[in-house]
């Protein structure tokens, strides 16, 4: 089967792979239908997630059929529809029990799939504890609908509870890129009383304000940011704020518009470590909240996607095959032709 695998020092590549094969009696194989790029893949290719392996197959974000299952799998069946949950968790043990699937105890447990353990951007796929890490497509929703449920929207919705938002509260996001569009519309399902999204990219600043996302588009290289939200909260700062960026100037931006007593979601991935200057902070009293997601809520995701409630296709904005996926590697990375998302056919292309 073709895949795309990772090998250390920024190479990736579209290569053969074996067909993977039914290893613990909790596993599924998967087909992968459609699939797509995340910035976590880039910070994969060069190097900067220590954990992956060299050799490994990427991708985490993705959807499919099921094709065919171990003994104790109970709820998922060949010939399901599936959105493929990014954590892989046992559901059994200490932290699982209490929710924290991110830090299952199992030895691949938490992020591993296109991380230490082969991924979906392949034409098949392993799925370990698969009642846990397969949830069914209703037939209402499409694979495009249905993308993000596994990680985008997973993180979205786990950190917009965080912020135990009120209807006149102000919050913001840092960040308009698709991790920081799905927080927004996550955090929509609250009822803020504004939301502000605050990028540098006028192109996805302009969809976030097409599809109305967000009620207030900052741009920082136009706008005076601080002074701006200041306005709008009579001096105080937001009530909530989420990092979505992953750069140091927006990790300060975060603590920086906050107001005191607020709490700070960082859901960005940075490449460099951050320096709190808790000097300048003293009197704050912030709170930070730190990733990785705990992805137990697709279930319910996927219900809010049947609702109307979570659309996400609008960020698709470049679709492909498979065929053709490392040309669409390089546009994503290098963010060419305002590129937010990709939905790439993997069976049937």
């Amino acid at each position: 089967m073709k895949a795309v695998v990772y090998h250390g020092n920024g190479k990736i590549g579209l290569e053969e792979r074996p067909l993977p094969e039914i290893v613990e009696d909790t596993d599924a194989l998967v087909e992968v239908t459609l699939a797509t790029i995340c910035s976590s893949d880039i910070h994969i290719k060069h190097g900067v997630v220590p954990r992956a392996k060299e050799g490994v197959i990427l991708g985490h974000e993705f959807v499919g059929r099921v094709v065919r299952t171990g003994s104790a799998v109970k709820k998922i069946r060949s010939g399901d529809r599936v959105a493929v949950n990014v954590e892989t968790f046992c559901g059994e043990c200490y932290f699982c029990k209490r929710g924290y699937v991110n830090n299952c105890q199992d030895a691949n447990g938490g992020w591993a799939l296109g991380c230490r353990i082969d991924g979906g951007q392949a034409e098949y796929v392993r799925i370990p504890y698969a009642d846990n890490g397969l949830t069914k497509i209703p037939d209402s929703v499409s694979d495009e609908a249905a993308l993000f449920t596994g990680d985008l929207l997973s993180t979205g919705y786990w950190e917009a509870p965080m912020s135990e938002i009120h209807p006149e509260d102000t919050v913001a996001v840092i960040g308009a890129g698709p991790a920081g569009m799905c927080t927004m519309l996550c955090m929509a399902l609250y009822h803020p009383g504004k939301l502000v999204a605050i990028d540098i990219d006028t192109d996805r600043l302009e969809a976030v304000k097409r599809e109305k996302i967000a009620d207030i588009v900052l741009n920082p290289s136009k706008d005076r940011v601080e002074e701006k939200i200041r306005e709008l909260t009579e001096g105080r700062g937001v009530d909530f704020v989420v990092e979505a960026a992953g750069t140091s100037a927006t990790f300060e931006l975060a603590w920086k518009i906050a107001m005191p007593n607020a709490v700070v979601g960082i859901v960005a991935m940075y490449e460099n470590p951050q320096v709190l200057p808790l000097p300048d902070m003293y009197g704050k009293n912030l709170t930070f909240k730190t990733g990785g997601v705990d992805a137990a809520d697709c279930e319910k995701i996927l219900k809010e996607i049947e609702k109307g409630n979570l659309n996400t296709t609008c960020m698709i904005t470049h679709r492909t095959t498979f065929d053709h996926i490392m040309e669409a590697y390089d546009i994503f990375e290098h963010k060419k032709e305002g590129v937010i998302k990709y939905a790439i056919r993997v069976k049937g292309a």
